[in-house]
């Protein structure tokens, strides 16, 4: 039986929540696969900012998006996460249906650059300021690597901090065995308050 990777539950999320012509943000564009649903789904109509501190990881997403002819779609951003309310338009704030994050390093990159707590979390708050009612934040945390831990940890402090009247929270574990395994959290945004 083939275990289902956390990635993939949050893309299963996305697809069923995402709608043609929305606004949606990869908070951690990496190698462009999370970008690439987000633009595929909201189309021409609809508009992604896809952030990331390393050129190579938007070199990565923008070559990715010209393969599927979905770079017209997406503002590359080479922004750390924390600027996301700075840099997307005010006019979207509060008009966000999906903020997508994948935490740790790049893929195939350089190990020692990693998302940071204190980063993290200026843009978690962020990306649930800018949502829409309704609107959906994926968050997949990684606490196997050096330094994954205490992100991971002070992840899981923030959302148990949140207004459980406001937000819907659901947290989606890894089927696989390994220590320190990934998993997702989603959170839902109830209301625009």
């Amino acid at each position: 039986m083939n275990s289902v990777k956390v990635t993939e539950i949050a893309h299963r999320l996305v697809s069923v929540h995402l709608q043609a012509g929305e606004v949606a943000v990869d908070a951690t564009a990496g190698n462009g696969y999370d970008t690439l649903l987000l633009a595929k789904i909201v189309g021409d109509a609809g508009v992604v900012f896809a952030f990331d501190v390393q050129a190579c990881a938007l070199a990565a997403s923008g070559n990715r998006l010209k393969e599927h002819n979905m770079d017209q779609v997406v503002k590359l951003c080479q922004r750390g996460h924390e600027s996301l309310a700075e840099v997307v338009p005010g006019c979207h704030h509060g008009r966000v249906a999906t903020v997508m994050f994948n935490l740790g390093y790049l893929p195939g990159g350089d190990k020692s650059m990693i998302t940071r707590e204190h980063t993290t979390l200026s843009a978690l708050q962020q990306a649930l300021d800018i949502l829409r009612a309704g609107g959906l934040c994926t968050v997949v945390c990684y606490p196997g690597h050096e330094g994954g831990d205490q992100e991971v940890a002070a992840v899981l402090r923030f959302i148990e901090g949140l207004d459980h009247d406001a937000y819907q929270i659901e947290r989606h574990d890894s089927e696989h065995r390994m220590n320190f395994p990934p998993f997702l959290l989603a959170i839902k945004k109830m209301s625009s308050g």
